[in-house]
């Protein structure tokens, strides 16, 4: 097996780079057909917002094309200078690249460690690659194991554990507070864009009804519209208040729209239960005096990001658990696909021993015809297995042990060429 990774990420790659390199829509395919066409191997891309990679393999001895090669495929395809970006891409071959897409698969070279949504672009490259013929027998290996290495990192790593995004936190806390929402009403204040994505989570949560105010009624409208909403006066404000289970409040106004005293007029009308307040504006729409943590209970941006720090610290205990993980599959896959090929040349040195074994033991037969008993006989026959077991131990082991380099000569070939032994 020969494989090389080229590619840049976040790291490397600046994002006016990263923007220019992508392989977006039917560029995918076009790239896949062309790399294979014109290396004659396998290829792979993984191409994301955070990174660019190119994945080429070939399952013989031959070697993989330079890395250079792969650079100045990059910069033609894209019309990119190739001084302009080879200083920004790394690459990798063989055990190292395979242990790279371990890692990126489970989410340890990923922007947000333990992020979720990289396992998957890996396996929406592995099936374009797929799609498109250019994934063989290594390629289909690698990036199988890969998605595996990742399901095991999250099962048994926390690694992943907890939202990071102040909109997916938000969403946590509505739910420790509601189990259910088919009854529930969300009022949304404002029309700012953390809001419209904290909306996007809410309203997975399928509540009842959605309400939505704004000083402009034309803005409230077109949010209410793209939420499946209904547009409120502002002028109703405490009215939808009065109604809502959970607000979401994103304004861009200099000052709090609602203070205490206010506030305790609309708790006065309230029958419904606990209301969660999401204050994601800068500054603050709801006065913090509101909180009570039972009939209201007001979040700002601040708690959600202190939750968002500790979600991210707390998963940083994980990675060294996770980076184990990795080296063992790398260690374990590495292990088996040098079995895996060296399987037909071992039975060939196998078979060759069993046969200058016979040869031996029938001459032994032949001179101590009537000496020996059927059971001695079957004891010498069983000694002559075992030394033979012990004879080729040492080489077998080595076999599976080595650590090829693509230039040099390999303990395979010298082990054919010392038996014998045609491939």
């Amino acid at each position: 097996m020969n494989l090389l990774l080229v590619g840049g990420s976040f790291k490397t790659l600046p994002i006016e780079l990263r923007e220019k390199l992508a392989f977006d829509g039917p560029k995918l395919t076009t790239a896949l057909n062309e790399l294979s066409a014109r290396f004659g191997c396998e290829s792979a891309i993984v191409s994301t917002c955070n990174r660019v990679e190119i994945y080429i393999a070939r399952a013989g001895e031959e070697i993989a094309p330079n890395a250079d090669l792969i650079v100045e495929f990059l910069s033609q395809f894209h019309q990119v200078p190739f001084e302009q970006i080879r200083g920004s891409l790394y690459s990798k071959i063989n055990d190292a690249a395979i242990e790279h897409l371990f890692r990126v698969a489970a989410s340890l070279d990923s922007l947000i460690v333990g992020e979720g949504q990289i396992a998957g672009q890996v396996k929406q490259a592995y099936e374009s690659a797929q799609a498109a013929g250019s994934a063989g027998i290594v390629l289909h290996a690698i990036f199988q194991q890969a998605l595996s290495v990742a399901k095991r990192v999250r099962t048994e790593t926390g690694i992943s554990r907890g939202h990071v995004s102040v909109s997916s936190v938000a969403v946590d806390y509505v739910r420790q507070v509601h189990d259910h929402f088919d009854d529930k009403t969300i009022l949304v204040i404002g029309a700012g864009k953390m809001g419209a994505l904290t909306l996007k989570h809410l309203r997975e949560l399928q509540p009842e009804r959605i309400l939505v105010t704004n000083r402009s009624p034309e803005k409230a409208i077109a949010v209410a519209r793209e939420c499946a909403g209904i547009a409120v006066g502002w002028d109703k404000l405490d009215d939808a208040l009065v109604d809502a289970d959970i607000v979401l409040s994103t304004t861009g106004s200099p000052e709090p729209i609602m203070t205490k005293d206010r506030f305790d007029g609309i708790l006065a009308r309230r029958s419904r239960g606990t209301m969660v307040i999401l204050d994601i504006a800068v500054p603050r729409d709801f006065d913090p005096a509101i909180h009570d943590g039972d009939q209201a209970c007001l979040f700002n941006v601040d708690d959600l990001k202190r939750i968002q720090e500790q979600t991210l610290q707390e998963r940083q205990q994980h990675i060294k658990p996770a980076e184990a993980i990795v080296a063992q599959e790398v260690k374990r896959f590495v292990h088996d696909w040098r079995r895996r090929k060296n399987g037909p040349i071992i039975a060939r040195l196998t078979q060759e021993f069993d046969k200058q074994a016979k040869a031996v033991f029938s001459d032994l037969r032949a001179k101590f015809n009537g000496e020996l008993s059927e059971e001695q006989w079957k004891y010498i026959e069983g000694a002559f297995k075992l030394l033979q077991n012990r004879l080729l131990h040492g080489p077998i082991s080595a076999l599976a042990e080595e650590m090829p380099e693509p230039t040099k000569h390999t303990l395979l070939e010298a082990m054919m060429k010392m038996f014998r032994l045609e491939r």
